[in-house]
């Protein structure tokens, strides 16, 4: 696989829409968006990881094999960003997902060490309402006890109303490289044949 930056986008008029596949990673600050794809692509540092979280701003295109794109979302829930700052990337997210036939697939990255929040929840019921099929993933399972790890993925399964467990995930270990790969690349292969709304 090859990976490169392309293009950071702040406004509506600089989203890439040119007719390319779109996978779209989504989670709240902090739950290590950028580590996984860092992971998946295998070049390090690819998507920066900040040191502190509300450091994606924008949306932030990566070209994958020069067939498709990955696009990072800002991470939401940041207590910390201003008002202003929220409502801006809101309007952001709104305008990303005003045209769903540009987005072909969602990942949805969530904290293996905690439930999801009202904010995780909104997002899978924005996948959802776009019709845009998603994985859940659970990163940071290397935080957890090999005992803990069933229960996190069917407390994340049940909160997101999920139709099965979402897979498990380490930016950090490597755990779930290939399993992640496997779903992304089967839904661009076959498309929505299925029409099922989640992964």
């Amino acid at each position: 696989m090859t990976a490169r930056f392309v293009a950071s986008a702040a406004r509506e008029e600089q989203f890439i829409r040119d007719g390319k596949q779109v996978v779209v990673f989504a989670g709240r600050s902090n739950v290590g968006k950028s580590s996984v794809i860092n992971l998946l692509t295998g070049v390090r540092n690819l998507a920066k990881v900040g040191k502190s979280p509300g450091k994606t701003a924008h949306v932030n295109y990566f070209a994958i094999d020069e067939t498709l794109y990955f696009a990072d979302l800002p991470g939401y829930g940041y207590a910390k960003v201003s008002h202003a700052e929220k409502l801006r990337w809101a309007a952001l997210l709104e305008a990303f997902f005003a045209k769903p036939e540009n987005i072909t697939f969602g990942v949805l990255v969530t904290d293996a060490r905690h439930k999801p929040t009202a904010l995780d929840l909104q997002m899978a019921g924005l996948f959802r309402q776009a019709g845009i099929p998603f994985l859940t993933i659970a990163n940071k399972v290397d935080k957890l006890k090999a005992t803990q790890v069933r229960p996190s993925l069917e407390q994340i399964a049940e909160t997101l109303e999920l139709t099965r467990l979402p897979l498990p995930v380490s930016g950090e270990t490597g755990t779930g490289k290939q399993e992640v790969l496997r779903a992304i690349y089967r839904e661009l292969s076959e498309g929505r044949k299925n029409g099922t709304p989640e992964q």
